[in-house]
């Protein structure tokens, strides 16, 4: 039986992207909420990097390593696609979002993240 994600050191992680759930969902709220018109598709994607990182703590957190396995795909493609667009076409973007500039608004955490979970989930998987 391959070993369960959400156990020693995948407790830190899954406290982590909770954390980044939360900011994540509170920045987009806002950003929303006050001000949407002004960057709308910067918006959208910080809303969209919340259900995500929302999505993969709960799929660590439960143990569903599939689900687990694709949100931190999507959230590496997520952040490489916007942090590539970001820089290529700043003014597609007036307003950063969480996956702006590989992360740089968070300390490159969100480009970091999905690597080290990708990483965990796959380390612990049973050999065949």
């Amino acid at each position: 039986m391959a070993e369960r994600v959400n156990r020693g050191p995948g407790r830190v992680l899954v406290a982590i992207y909770g954390v980044f759930a939360l900011a994540a969902t509170a920045r987009a709220s806002v950003q929303i909420a006050t001000k949407f018109g002004d960057a709308p598709l910067a918006y959208t994607l910080s809303a969209l990097a919340a259900a995500v990182y929302l999505v993969a703590t709960v799929a660590l957190a439960r143990n569903h390593r599939r689900i687990a396995l694709a949100a931190c795909g999507f959230e590496l493609l997520g952040v490489l696609t916007v942090g590539t667009l970001s820089i290529v076409d700043g003014e597609a973007f007036p307003d950063a979002t969480v996956w702006s500039d590989y992360g740089q608004g968070y300390g490159y955490v969100p480009l970091v993240l999905p690597v080290v979970g990708l990483w965990w989930l796959l380390r612990g998987r049973r050999a065949p």
